[in-house]
């Protein structure tokens, strides 16, 4: 059950994250798809084909209608919602026209009528004039075939302070279409942001294990690329400059992620997707100091983990572990270190010595993902949290830890009970 307190409302999105942290130059690019294209292919990150623009219903009349594809997608520069977008899948076999993902026949003289209505503004905000645009039509990645239903699926990612906070896989179904908008009819899955893994499946208000009509389990889909994909969000952050946006990203069969569209006020029903709440998380990532892109993915795969493991560990089968166990520390050159540890329940994360952790060179300034502020007996004072892996039981764990003087210590490990999952505790202490 997700907390009230964590859930991110309508209002909250718009004056606590979007309208603070999202200038108006930003929002001019996101409100654009053509736009966002351009500014993208400027840093090179990539974006679909435009085979062609439309500015005016003269803009027609010189237009090439041999020089289309195939297959294409026909979108209005400001649309919203995935309103106004018609995808082509083929030529149709009289040769007359095109056939849809929803297997229906369009003709030059529908898509110049289309386009009419585009320009006129029907799909845009408040109605006002628009841009039409011919673009490459992507198609399925072989890891979607089996579960989306004839379009192109994508992946939403909400990206703040340059942390991928949350993420869903949204498939296309009959109901709508063969688009991947959920107000349509598609399916919204969670994705656990540490593994790229699917977790839960929303559809139509209802959780489903399954594809609909199949025995096709949704969670469980492994996203190709996944931290490359993560990357590409941030990257789209910081050359847009927004603060809080959602990134809609692609996956071409032959050409790898591809970044669909940017919003800077992305729906919220991906928190029922994820079954948790995105205040909660955006406010754990509101005040740290991100360097980069790959720094930002290190971030959001510490904080972020999410429950899918629970599978393997049934596969597993249940470790009981003692108070004091012995654990193997990956270091920074890829040496292995056993090490004793103290199984702490009472700490939340787990906690490594300074002098263990600079001689295994995790305290290098890539490992570190953040300063965090504690006190204790001698005062304030700043600890490095630190990307660590180490092996329990021959469990492999990646977490961030804290890093402390334990030099007084007899072990230099703590282990915390958020790396504790999966395992049974003996409380009963053992002789030393």
């Amino acid at each position: 059950m997700v907390k009230t307190s964590s859930i991110l409302g309508l209002n909250a999105r718009s004056q606590l994250f979007s309208y603070p942290y999202n200038p108006v130059h930003g929002k001019k690019i996101a409100n654009s798809k053509l736009r966002t294209k351009r500014m993208l292919r400027k840093v090179d990150i990539p974006v679909p084909d435009t085979y062609a623009r439309f500015k005016d219903p003269r803009d027609l009349i010189d237009f090439d209608w041999d020089s289309l594809p195939p297959s294409f997608a026909l979108k209005p520069n400001k649309g919203l919602g995935g309103e106004g977008i018609i995808v082509v899948k083929k030529k149709s076999k009289d040769g007359d026209g095109w056939i849809t993902t929803s297997r229906t026949k369009v003709t030059i003289e529908d898509l110049k009528l289309h386009i009419f209505d585009i320009l006129e503004g029907a799909y845009s905000m408040q109605n006002v004039p628009d841009m039409a645009f011919f673009e490459e039509y992507v198609g399925r990645h072989k890891s979607f075939k089996k579960y989306a239903f004839r379009g192109t699926p994508d992946v939403r990612i909400i990206v703040f302070n340059k942390v991928p906070v949350m993420a869903m896989l949204r498939l296309p179904t009959k109901e709508s279409g063969g688009r991947a908008n959920l107000h349509q009819g598609a399916i919204a899955v969670g994705i656990d942001i540490t593994t790229g893994i699917t977790t839960k499946a929303l559809w139509k208000g209802d959780y489903i294990p399954y594809k609909p009509g199949t025995k096709r389990k949704l969670h469980g889909i492994k996203i190709p690329n996944w931290t490359k994909i993560l990357k590409m969000a941030v990257m789209c952050q910081e050359t847009a400059e927004l603060g809080y946006l959602g990134v809609d990203i692609v996956l071409h069969p032959e050409k790898g992620p591809m970044i669909l569209e940017i919003n800077f006020l992305p729906g919220l029903q991906i928190q029922i997707a994820n079954q948790a709440g995105l205040r909660k998380r955006l406010e754990r990532v509101e005040d740290l100091k991100v360097k980069d892109a790959d720094h930002g993915v290190l971030i959001a795969k510490s904080l972020f983990a999410g429950p899918f493991a629970d599978r393997v560990r049934a596969e597993e089968g249940i470790r009981t572990l003692n108070i004091f166990e012995e654990v193997k520390i990956k270091g920074k050159d890829g040496k292995r270190l056993t090490v004793p540890s103290k199984i702490d329940t009472g700490a939340w994360r787990s906690s490594i010595d300074k002098t263990l952790a600079q001689d295994m060179g995790l305290l290098e300034e890539s490992n570190i993902l953040w300063q965090k502020t504690v006190w204790s007996s001698i005062g304030q004072q700043r600890r490095p949290i630190i990307n660590v892996t180490f092996w329990l039981k021959g469990k492999k764990i990646k977490t961030s830890a804290g890093v402390a003087d334990r030099s007084k210590l007899k072990r230099p490990l703590i282990v915390g009970r958020r790396d504790l999952a999966g395992f049974l505790v003996n409380p009963v202490k053992e002789e030393e």
